[in-house]
């Protein structure tokens, strides 16, 4: 062999593809870290290193975006709930689809493993509700849909809140809910109360917990959903993270307003409140999006950065799987929970009020040096303008 072929140093910084056979005793976490080794399998490997050797450590905040009916499909309790329980999720922002269909586990209501190639048709006229493979009767959605109506009719309601309060609140009567009825660790909604862990929604109105607080408006209830507070309380957990000397890490299931939702956060510190930041530490995402088609959902973390929402330094240590999630997240909860000790409770919701006025008292700091700044840039911009329409008024 020729000096010039010496595989030493050619792949020197490149692990040799040599996996194990798989035995039959295998963990899931030993299967990733021995036999996922390319293409997508890689990228899982990596979401799961990442997860656990840089987001996890040092106490990180860690945000979740969820998309996609994953709830119905039962991920919720067998994959949510034991992330969130174990310290490994820190703050949500949801579609509330999700989070509608997560109460029919916590008020034990049943939904039944189908297929997708059923009669619709039949299934209508039988009072079949389908999400793909998943069936229950029609009766889960009305008696849902009865549960949040007679919930919010409470005065601890009849107000404006922002949606991390209103799914504390509303978790708060799951979980006694679920305690009448013998239930234990069955609702994501539930168990964010219990662990105080603040849950947002970008569409409060696009999904059927919204619908049912419309209607009640007609029936003069004042619950009101805050978005303005939503903004800026997912922007103070962000900065929270990043002034106290923590890393901020988004983990993104699926895309969509979530997602755009969560990593916003680092625009609205920098680009709005000209608050001095660089972006999200981690980003790790986990969707069948493709990014060529122009869409949030399939944006890359390197589009990220040019928005300012992801620290370039960290670029490298970004991970796009293109795994659908109910693949995905149960192998990457298998291995943290195997690999990671559980961490404590940081039950941001405790500190909302807190975290809240941190952020608002630099931007109010800040924001002076920032309008002056702005103005002057404005004034020299509009000046320039002028002297160029005089210039081409002259010629």
């Amino acid at each position: 062999m020729s000096k010039s072929s010496n595989p030493s140093k050619k792949f020197a910084a490149y692990p040799r593809l040599n996996p194990f056979g798989i035995g039959k005793n295998v963990s899931a976490a030993d299967l990733i870290d021995q036999s996922f080794l390319a293409y997508n399998g890689g990228r899982i490997r990596e979401a799961a290193k990442l997860l656990t050797e840089k987001m996890l450590p040092n106490d990180g905040f860690i945000g979740m975006s969820l998309t996609g009916a994953l709830t119905p499909a039962g991920l919720g309790k067998s994959c949510l709930i034991p992330l969130m329980k174990a310290g490994f999720i820190d703050w949500i922002v949801s579609t509330g689809a999700n989070l509608y269909h997560d109460l029919h586990y916590g008020l034990d209501m049943q939904l039944f493993s189908g297929s997708p190639f059923l009669d619709d048709i039949v299934l209508h006229k039988d009072g079949v509700i389908r999400i793909y493979d998943i069936l229950f009767d029609y009766h889960v959605l009305l008696d849902t849909d009865a549960f949040v109506r007679e919930v919010i009719q409470g005065p601890e309601f009849q107000k404006t809140m922002g949606t991390d309060e209103f799914h504390y609140l509303l978790g708060k009567y799951v979980s006694q809910r679920g305690r009448k009825l013998g239930l234990k660790d069955s609702s994501v909604l539930a168990t964010a109360y219990e662990c105080g862990i603040p849950i947002f929604t970008s569409s409060p109105g696009d999904s059927s917990i919204g619908m049912n607080v419309a209607a009640m408006a007609m029936r003069d209830s004042k619950l009101l959903m805050d978005v303005n507070r939503d903004v800026n309380q997912t922007a103070g957990i962000v900065y929270e993270a990043k002034s106290s000397g923590h890393k901020s890490s988004v983990f993104i299931l699926g895309g969509g307003s979530p997602k755009n939702f969560m990593l916003q956060t680092e625009p609205q510190i920098q680009e709005v409140m000209g608050i001095q930041e660089k972006g999200h530490d981690y980003f790790l995402q986990c969707t069948d999006a493709r990014p060529d088609t122009g869409g949030l959902s399939g944006a890359t973390p390197a589009e990220a950065v040019s928005w300012g929402k992801v620290d370039p330094d960290s670029l490298p240590d970004c991970v796009v799987a293109y795994v659908d999630s109910t693949i995905s997240l149960p192998l990457l909860t298998a291995y943290c929970l195997s690999r990671v000790k559980p961490r404590k409770l940081k039950r941001l919701y405790d500190q909302r009020e807190s975290i809240l006025d941190k952020v608002r008292t630099q931007y109010l700091k800040t924001g002076t040096v920032t309008k002056i700044t702005t103005s002057r840039k404005i004034a020299k911009r509009a000046s320039g303008i002028a002297l160029n329409k005089n210039i081409d008024r002259d010629r």
